[in-house]
């Protein structure tokens, strides 16, 4: 069952019991600026939601909430993330642009830094969101760090890949957005996503 609600996810979040989902796969703001109106992402509106990273209390909510993490952009948040030895290296494969080569996730799992290649273009279709990930990327995660049964959490839904990933694969998926365009978009990707995959 895929569950994607409009709303804050500190209010999403708050309803549930502690340890209530088996992992929670989150690609929260880097506090970098990638929102949309600078000069890389110029065609994209200026919404100011990439202006910090999230909270302390997020952070507590989402560790609460949730038995296992993988976090995107860990790098940019390590003053609320414990050591880890898990970390994955997403490789863009494209090198030598003004972007960078790759993204880094936290993770709670005490296992072996991976590296997983996959072009930033593969599998995007249109993109609507300036940060949107690969449907495939949020398989490779599922499929190598979800068990079956596993419930999953997303608390920033941006593009609604991992929503994909998880109706391909069969995972339940509770997520949020908290912004009514992005929320709107994604909820139409993911319904024409659903459509298409009915009439084959």
């Amino acid at each position: 069952m895929i569950n994607i609600t409009n709303e804050d996810n500190m209010e999403l979040m708050s309803r549930y019991e502690d340890n209530y989902f088996d992992l929670a796969i989150v690609d929260p703001p880097y506090g970098i600026k990638m929102h949309g109106g600078t000069r890389q992402y110029n065609k994209y509106e200026n919404k100011n939601w990439d202006n910090s990273i999230p909270t302390k209390e997020y952070f507590q909510e989402l560790f609460r909430v949730s038995k296992n993490q993988i976090i995107w952009g860990g790098n940019y948040m390590t003053e609320f993330l414990f050591p880890s030895r898990c970390w994955l290296i997403w490789d863009k494969t494209i090198h030598g642009n003004t972007f960078a080569d790759g993204e880094a996730a936290w993770t709670s799992f005490n296992k072996n830094l991976r590296i997983y290649p996959l072009n930033i273009c593969y599998n995007q279709g249109k993109r609507f969101h300036p940060t949107q990930k690969p449907i495939k990327l949020y398989e490779w995660l599922l499929i190598n760090y979800a068990k079956d049964g596993d419930k999953i959490l997303d608390t920033h839904l941006g593009s609604g890949s991992i929503a994909i990933a998880c109706h391909n694969l069969g995972y339940d998926l509770t997520a949020c957005e908290l912004d009514k365009d992005y929320y709107e978009a994604a909820m139409k990707r993911i319904k024409e996503h659903q459509s298409q995959l009915r009439l084959i």
